[in-house]
């Protein structure tokens, strides 16, 4: 820029990249020993980050009574289901029943043509009759030789006589029994439900042509309530049941508790009983089929659904540890963090299941323990830390007991934790943990 004036310069330098600028006062700033502008302090800590025990949230163990539960899987079964076929030959003349409604024992489902059944029935009465009447003669011939033997009949003619008696009673039962089945036909010409229940859908219409007891139903009755459901355990994990009760680890309760879980995750409102137990072990599964009943009046329970049981046992005595301040090492072990003489230590847990978000521990830790919920994302062993009292929510939510919230003198949230409405802080969307 030699020869420019110096409202030329002035002008030059005006067209600089602002960039240019502020990389020059940076220059300029660090000559000086000074941070650059909006930079980090002297030492390289952002504000915030400087040294000093870390702070976690903590809560105190006890030992309480758990219930011991098993969750199994299980499929609905209807409590009375049946396939109706027509038991004698003919046209469908009427359907008596309106598909999905309850019916009743005894409720009529179809009619069918009934003219060839009661020219039956017409026919027996008449055999019947003719039987009756044949009897009757018979029985006087017997009676009139009696009266004759020694003048004008012999023993030889009375013999006959009451054998032909004889044979005109066969021929009254034949002929009764006639009728009796010729009425049954008739009968059966109106197809009854024999259970009560929900009725399906017909199979065939009017002027149908059916045939005493085909293969082919025509419609089903199925009972819902009470209802069946079908749950099956493995026998190794049924064993280890038992010898938890022999040892006393296990309790038993005056019943087992039979809650069941429906398909959308809810808990059903009504308690289950157990009907039967198998009393051999599958050679495919190796699991052992329990059936519990349940009842379902307002048929929420339908066939066929696959759902689970929550059996519990008895109760245990342990200790509850929260899942979230838990996790797996490399060798699939399960840790924790415990405070001791105010520095973090890691312990392995040994658990027997879990129960609601905790887990049910029965080693690693002991009473009065206190363990790290919130903030371990930067916990080493040995770490010195300063703990701050926190409470775990039904929901999983840790709130600080030292801080109240805003609302209701409520605790608030513990720091770097979803607020009850789940929403994360600005400046950790990741979480804590």
């Amino acid at each position: 820029m030699t020869g420019l004036r110096s409202p030329d310069r002035a002008r030059a330098r005006g067209r600089w990249p602002l960039a240019a600028v502020l990389v020059l006062m940076a220059g300029a700033a660090l000559a000086q020993g000074g941070p650059p502008p909006g930079g980090p302090p002297p030492g390289g800590m952002m504000p915030g980050m400087m040294g000093g025990p870390a702070e976690v949230g903590t809560i105190t163990l006890v030992e309480t009574d758990i219930p011991v539960t098993r969750s199994l899987p299980g499929r609905a079964v209807a409590y009375e289901r049946t396939e109706i076929r027509p038991r004698v030959s003919g046209t469908i003349e009427e359907i008596l029943f309106t598909p999905g409604r309850p019916i009743g024992v005894g409720d009529p489902l179809f009619r069918i043509d009934d003219a060839p059944y009661r020219a039956e029935v017409a026919s027996a009465s008449a055999q019947l009759a003719s039987a009756e009447a044949g009897l009757a003669l018979a029985r006087a011939n017997v009676e009139r030789y009696r009266s004759l033997q020694g003048s004008a009949a012999t023993m030889a003619d009375l013999q006959s006589a009451e054998a032909t008696a004889a044979a005109a009673e066969a021929t009254l039962a034949n002929a009764r029994v006639a009728l009796e089945l010729a009425q049954l036909d008739l009968d059966r010409t109106t197809i009854r439900s024999p259970i009560s229940g929900i009725v399906a859908v017909p199979q065939v219409s009017v002027g149908a042509l059916v045939t005493a007891n085909q293969s082919d139903s025509l419609t089903s009755v199925t009972r819902l309530d009470p209802i069946y459901v079908d749950i099956s355990d493995s026998s190794a994990g049924m064993l280890r049941n038992r010898q938890r009760l022999e040892s006393g680890e296990l309790s038993p309760g005056d019943r087992i508790g039979l809650e069941l879980i429906l398909e959308t995750g809810e808990p059903y409102a009504r308690e289950g009983a157990l009907v039967a137990q198998a009393t051999e072990v599958s050679s495919s599964t190796g699991t052992i089929d329990m059936r519990v009943s349940f009842a379902n009046p307002d048929h929420i329970i339908m066939p066929g659904q696959f759902l689970r049981v929550n059996v519990t046992l008895g109760t245990t005595r342990a200790i509850l540890v929260p899942q979230r301040a838990t996790s797996r090492s490399a060798d699939g072990s399960l840790v924790a963090w415990v405070v001791r003489d105010g520095t973090a230590r890691r312990v392995t847990l040994t658990t027997a299941g879990s129960h609601a978000n905790s887990w049910i521990v029965t080693g690693g830790v002991e009473p009065g323990a206190e363990l790290a919920v919130d903030g371990l994302g930067n916990l080493v062993d040995g770490a010195e830390i300063r703990t701050v009292p926190v409470e775990i929510d039904a929901s999983g939510v840790v709130r600080d007991l030292a801080a109240p919230g805003s609302a209701g003198g409520e605790p608030g949230p513990a720091a770097g934790l979803p607020a009850a409405g789940g929403a994360m802080p600005a400046d950790n969307p990741a979480g804590n943990d």
